[in-house]
C-alpha cells in the first residue's frame, strides 16, 4: 500500500505544536500602504489555529 501524501500547501502554512497548530496571519504580503500601522503591527507573528479548523488541518497534514 502506498504512503498517504501530505497536502503540500498545508505543510507550508501550518506547524504542529503541543497545543495545536500555529500559523501566520493573512493579508500581510503586499499592498500594505493603504493599511494602517496598527493593523500591520497586529498581523505580525503567529497565532494558534481555531479549534473548529483543527480536524481539517490534521487531515491535510495526516496527523490523525
Amino acid at each position: 500500500m502506498p504512503k498517504a501524501k501530505v497536502h503540500s500547501g498545508a505543510a507550508k502554512r501550518f506547524k504542529k505544536t503541543a497545543s495545536g497548530y500555529k500559523h501566520k496571519h493573512a493579508f500581510k504580503s503586499h499592498i500594505l500602504t493603504k493599511m494602517t500601522t496598527k493593523r500591520k503591527r497586529q498581523l505580525r507573528g503567529t497565532s494558534t489555529l481555531n479549534a473548529a479548523d483543527k480536524p481539517l488541518v490534521a487531515r491535510m497534514l495526516r496527523d490523525v
